[in-house]
């Protein structure tokens, strides 16, 4: 079961890279916080291709570098929890999204990233 959470956070990992890169920039654009671009050296899109390259490069690195499958289940883990306050700004600020087009229906995607924080970490245990 580690095997196949780990290997569907990889695939899951590098299409959501290569849709940060391509199709669905603008989407997630709408989950950069406002502070984040207004205090720092990026715009909005900047930011969307860099976190598109992070991505692709740890769904990659989950398949490629099995021995390292434990600092980058934990290095994983860690960039869930860092990009949550985005998912936050998305809710607060009311920007739709990828379907996300309530408030309730931003709310409810608030509590799946502790679960990908959980996969991400016992997947590669």
């Amino acid at each position: 079961m580690r095997s196949f959470v780990r290997w569907s956070l990889a695939a899951a990992m590098m299409f959501a890279g290569v849709a940060h890169l391509t199709f669905a920039r603008r989407d997630f654009q709408a989950q950069v916080p406002d502070a984040l671009v207004e205090h720092g050296p990026l715009d909005r899109d900047a930011v969307v291709v860099a976190s598109g390259v992070v991505e692709a490069a740890f769904g990659l690195a989950l398949v490629a570098l099995p021995r390292e499958r434990r600092r980058i289940g934990a290095a994983l883990a860690a960039f869930f929890i860092a990009i949550f306050p985005g998912n936050i700004d998305q809710w607060r600020k009311g920007r739709s999204a990828f379907g996300l087009d309530t408030d309730q229906k931003r709310l409810t995607r608030l509590f799946f990233q502790p679960l990908l924080v959980a996969a991400a970490w016992w997947s590669t245990r």
